[in-house]
């Protein structure tokens, strides 16, 4: 069971959630962290149910389905009814024009009547001030304007305009295009365009995706996840969102209620490993200037673990009051309160995020020494920290620990940087940041370890369980055959697994206990089976958990073990990550197939 049935359009620009009978019922802007024009996902509207979306109704609707078109973010979807049927084929343009990559705030909407006489309605129902104000119309022979307080957006169609605008029910005839965008002035025919765009956007994504570098199987999940992670980016500054959604609550009636249209730098970085992995090198070089540019910036050496996509450093935590919430479970929140956590992770997440740009012979800009000195200042932030109280990971409110998470990745600070150095020639260097991250390390191995609990935990001297621990492989911390690691990942199994899921940790929280299992937890438990040798678990886990996917591939950030419904912000790069990484670890090699 799941009920965040939904699918994604987006151009790296901004992004739409489309439900599973084709009504927009999200979409932020003019950015992911902007106004949500569309906010149906989270209004609970009852009777009212098409204020804050975009609605092409079919008159004695029976039952729908929804598909992707072939390797593309265009997404279509059949509405089938008494009298016929209609498809709806949604896309947000993107494509090179004029030598560059068009990507404007635009969405294309085209419907037509597949069988029989469908009768349609258009509802178009735009709100603006955080769902609190109603556009002012203003309308021309083939536009209608709907007016904000801070902007306006335009339609431009070849259908009636007296329909649209009074949501007249009318016989679907022929085809008609919708284009919902910028208040601008088209230039030229509203069907041509539409269709131009359309097919432009499709051999786009074709064409980026024909250069992924696949596993042999699950090719389908792979580049779903691909295009996905593709459309979390904001390609203007190079920022990766979290999800795009907020307030999708990560439990039912948990009040775990946050914002996650962000860039986390922790998220972050495993998004550009995984696209680089299959060899989408782009979004990690315009993340780099992201990431140069914040750490430039940084007061003292001090980073947060979140920043706005345009770079903004205050993303004050306040509640939308017009919205009851996802299924009415508010509260609705703007901003996030993590931006003021110290979570000492963030700087072996900097570094690992821009250390492949050195080494890397595909790329095309260069880092250098300067690069370098900038990453150093990271550095010494995060020798300093490593052995520090902090929020941890999973940013708890009310509680400071030294959590082994941090240390960890403090760690992997140092430890790239003597890579880093080494490459650039600079000798003194590596061996300076060998030392120290070999002094950490011998912190993390004489203080995490539990001999009671035969385990690395959560925290320096602590008792308790964390899946976050399983990085310690994956970042090459400890050889995955190390007996400590192995036990390690036997203990968390028993504690921490149910059946494929896993969840985060085991102490209670600032909420209590969780209650849902966290996805990439299990992704991670995943990889460390097939790393210390036991393959074939992983591959059956990997397996049940690509059949929680929703019907267009995608997941949310938690999972309920007992019923499978999806919970928390969608749709969530770090689990989106996880099929990637899980594909890859385990996918039979091209070599004994072909």
């Amino acid at each position: 069971m799941t009920s965040l049935d939904l699918g994604t359009i987006g151009n790296c620009s901004y992004a739409a959630l489309i439900d599973r009978v084709g009504r927009i019922v999200w979409c932020c802007l003019p950015r992911f962290d902007g106004d949500p024009v569309f906010n149906a996902l989270l209004r609970n509207n009852g009777d009212g149910h098409n204020d804050g979306a975009f609605t092409v109704e079919l008159e004695g609707l029976t039952h729908s389905d929804q598909y992707y078109e072939h390797n593309t973010a265009v997404l279509t979807t059949r509405l089938h009814g008494r009298d016929g049927s209609v498809e709806i084929t949604d896309c947000a343009p993107r494509f090179m024009w004029r030598d560059r990559m068009f990507r404007p705030q635009t969405l294309v909407r085209r419907v037509r009547p597949v069988s029989g006489t469908p009768r349609i309605t258009i509802r178009l129902r735009p709100e603006f001030g955080d769902g609190t104000v109603k556009p002012t119309l203003g309308r021309g022979s083939n536009h209608i304007r709907y007016a904000g307080p801070d902007f306006s957006v335009r339609l431009a169609t070849n259908a009636p305009v007296d329909y649209i605008v009074n949501e007249t029910r009318f016989n679907l005839a022929t085809p008609i295009d919708l284009i919902l965008g910028p208040d601008e002035t088209l230039d030229g025919n509203v069907g041509d365009i539409a269709r131009d765009f359309e097919e432009r956007t499709c051999n786009y994504w074709r064409d980026w995706v024909g250069r992924l570098a696949l596993p042999f199987e699950w090719q389908e999940a792979v580049i779903r996840a691909a295009i996905t992670l593709k459309l979390c980016t904001y390609e203007q500054t190079g920022a990766i969102v979290a999800a795009m959604t907020t307030s999708i609550p990560e439990a039912p009636n948990s009040g775990r209620n946050w914002d996650y249209r962000f860039c986390w730098l922790r998220d972050a970085f495993f998004v550009v490993r995984a696209l680089n992995s299959l060899g989408a090198i782009h979004t990690m070089e315009n993340y780099f200037r992201f990431l140069m540019d914040v750490v430039a910036d940084a007061d003292s050496g001090h980073l947060q673990p979140v920043y706005g996509v345009g770079r903004e450093a205050a993303l004050v935590e306040r509640p939308l009051e017009a919205f009851a919430g996802y299924r009415g479970m508010g509260p609705v929140r703007r901003g996030n309160q993590a931006y003021e956590h110290y979570q000492h992770d963030v700087y072996g997440n900097v570094i690992l995020g821009a250390a492949q740009i050195f080494f890397d012979r595909r790329i095309k800009m260069a880092a250098g020494l300067t690069d370098f000195r900038h990453l150093e200042a990271a550095g010494e932030q995060a020798f300093r920290l490593h052995d520090q109280p902090d929020a941890g990971m999973w940013e708890l409110r009310s509680r400071s620990r030294v959590h082994t998470s941090s240390s960890l990745m403090c760690w992997a600070a140092c430890d790239r940087l003597a890579h880093i150095a080494n490459q650039l020639g600079e000798r003194q260097r590596a061996g300076f940041w060998r030392e120290r991250a070999d002094i950490i390390k011998q912190r993390i191995l004489a203080e995490a370890w539990s001999d009671k609990r035969k385990a690395f935990v959560e925290s320096f001297g602590g008792e308790t369980l964390d899946a976050s621990v399983l990085l310690m492989a994956e970042v090459g911390f400890l050889d995955p055959r190390d007996p400590r690691f192995v036990s390690t990942v036997d203990q968390i199994e028993r504690t921490l697994a149910i059946g494929p899921h896993m969840m985060r940790y085991e102490a209670p929280d600032d909420f209590g206990k969780p209650e849902v299992a966290f996805n990439i937890c299990a992704f991670w438990r995943l990889d460390a089976l097939a790393r210390i040798g036991r393959h074939e678990e992983a591959r059956e886990i990997f397996e049940t958990l690509l059949a929680t996917r929703n019907p267009l591939g995608l997941l949310s950030e938690d999972t309920d073990p007992a019923s499978g419904e999806m919970w928390g912000n969608f749709p969530q790069t770090y689990s989106m990550v996880g099929i990637i990484n899980g594909a890859r670890r385990l996918s039979k090699p091209w070599e004994s197939v072909v």
